[in-house]
């Protein structure tokens, strides 16, 4: 059984073509720039081989075809024929609160999806031109949309409501979703496993580091607060959102600038965070480099995000209670040490105590490591994001009838590596 996913961006496309039976990856790679010009596919294959190619794509469905090209190249195909693909899985960052759990997708799901756009316009969108550029292509095959807000549905009412008036909410949704839920998800199985532990009887909060940053209050496996709310911009500061900062300062700012409500959503959501602070750099390695080299503003930014993200810790621990592990993932979560050593500097008063030399030498390289002190009561752990195998075991589990429940179901890649 071969299963393709998609995760569909505004202008780009990831994608990855999973081999079931063998679990393993076939081919993986992103499509970059689509309808803005100067577009290029990179693809590797399971094997190394890999190249970048440029080409013209005006849409994702364009973009799609020359995935489905490229897993057929004869100069590095995976495939021979692309009705070898059994099923697509589809990231959807926003499903509202009427998905739980991954979804067969039909009409009404796509509806519901279209219904939820509003609450993520930068998101869905590119996320339902992926489904409808995919079901043309392949009308016969299932399609599986995996949605990020369904891991943090069992949040607690008082959790997920915000002050405001109630009607916002029974009327309009206004409460908190959440986002990156397959990460959160994945790190969740992968750390219990580590700590050899059921997810049950776990308590985490996980890091999720990347363009976008969130963290995830895990009690007992489940989720029970997070940092991102209505939208992707709440929560953290990230490269270039804002994360929490004082409501009144919008309406302060559109009234002084005599500015619009997009133009001040665009500066939240595209001016500001690190690249706000740096007032230029927003990729968090140039970030940290700079800082390591001196320069000021940089340094600013980090100790800024540092900050935030303890004061998050320290907040999630009074959420979820005894802690098991901080686990960091996804880029800077798993090559940042200097980020990560700025954040849990403090944290001892909690049983989180880093080794230096162990946090130093964690650099990714597709290991999970352990950059906790021996005498630690509360591990730090950094794992790998793969939130594509939640999307492929979503889609495997789906297709055999079965309905793939964040606690209870049985991951594949939350067993040992002997009883995969």
């Amino acid at each position: 059984m071969l299963i393709l996913t998609l995760n569909c961006w505004s202008y780009s496309v990831r994608y990855q073509l999973f081999d079931w039976n063998a679990y393993s990856v076939l081919a993986h790679g992103e499509v970059e720039r689509i309808s803005m010009g100067g577009t290029t596919i990179t693809h590797t294959t399971g094997n190394g081989t890999s190249y970048r190619r440029g080409f013209e794509c005006p849409d994702h469905r364009a973009g799609i075809a020359a995935i489905l090209a490229a897993l057929t190249d004869p100069g590095a195909a995976v495939i021979s024929n692309l009705r070898d693909i059994t099923a697509i899985g589809h990231r959807v960052v926003h499903g509202g609160d009427t998905f739980t759990h991954s979804t067969l997708l039909d009409g009404e799901v796509l509806a519901a999806i279209r219904e939820a756009q509003q609450l993520a316009p930068l998101h869905n969108a590119p996320n339902i031109a992926g489904i409808e550029a995919a079901r043309s292509l392949f009308p016969h095959i299932p399609h599986v949309a995996i949605f990020d807000t369904a891991f943090h549905q069992t949040m607690p009412e008082h959790a997920y409501l915000y002050p405001l008036p109630m009607d916002w909410y029974t009327q309009h949704g206004v409460r908190r979703y959440g986002f990156h839920g397959p990460p959160h998800l994945y790190l969740s199985r992968r750390a219990a496993l580590l700590l050899n532990k059921r997810p049950a009887d776990c308590n985490l909060v996980t890091i999720h580091l990347s363009k976008g940053v969130s963290l995830c209050a895990i009690r007992n496996g489940c989720s029970v607060d997070t940092s991102m709310g209505l939208t992707p911009l709440e929560g953290a500061i990230m490269d270039t959102r804002c994360g929490d900062i004082d409501p009144g300062i919008p309406p302060f700012i559109i009234e002084e600038g005599n500015l619009t409500a997009r133009s001040m959503d665009n500066i939240l959501n595209q001016k500001s965070g690190m690249a706000g602070i740096t007032g230029s750099v927003a990729d968090r390695h140039q970030v940290q480099e700079r800082a390591a080299a001196g320069d000021e503003r940089c340094l600013l930014a980090l100790k800024m995000q540092s900050y935030r993200l303890r004061k998050y810790i320290g907040s999630y621990i009074a959420a979820v209670g005894q802690l098991d592990a901080v686990v960091f993932t996804a880029d800077s979560g798993e090559t940042g040490w200097l980020l990560r050593e700025m954040t849990l500097q403090g944290l001892e008063c909690f049983g989180i105590a880093m080794d230096s030399d162990r946090n130093r030498s964690a650099l990714g390289d597709e290991k999970e490591w352990c950059i906790s002190r021996d005498e630690s009561k509360v591990r730090i752990l950094v794992i790998p994001a793969k939130e594509e195998l939640v999307f492929v075991e979503d889609v495997a589990a789906i297709i055999a009838g079965h309905l793939p429940d964040s606690l209870t179901y049985d991951y594949r890649f939350a067993r040992t590596r002997e009883s995969q």
